[in-house]
């Protein structure tokens, strides 16, 4: 199940202008290739991991959660800031330089 407290829904929507149905869509279009953030600034117990999909409409969004057990808590949600941030993700997760276009 993916959970978000009142106050992650409000900064999605205020800061990022994400709703919470693009989050559950990009879980859903998503290659399932997630990353453990190893900053730092993110450090959490247990660990905050990573992943960007597309929504329905396209929209490429940078996911950040962290997992109890069977369940996710999302921490954010975001478009890239940077083109790169998607070359990057790209890369790490070996898919292909046209993905998520072309699968």
């Amino acid at each position: 199940m993916i959970n978000f407290s009142p106050e992650v829904l409000k900064k999605l929507e205020e800061k990022h202008q994400v709703s919470r149905k693009e989050v559950e869509e990009c879980f859903a279009n998503g290659e399932a290739i997630y990353f453990k953030d190893t900053s730092e600034d993110h450090a959490t117990d247990p660990p905050t991991y990573w992943f960007m999909a597309p929504t329905n409409h396209k929209r490429i969004l940078k996911i950040c959660f962290v997992r109890y057990g069977e369940d996710v808590q999302i921490k954010t949600a975001f478009e890239p800031s940077n083109p790169k941030h998607l070359e990057v993700y790209r890369q790490l997760a070996e898919l292909p330089p046209n993905w998520p276009e072309e699968e």
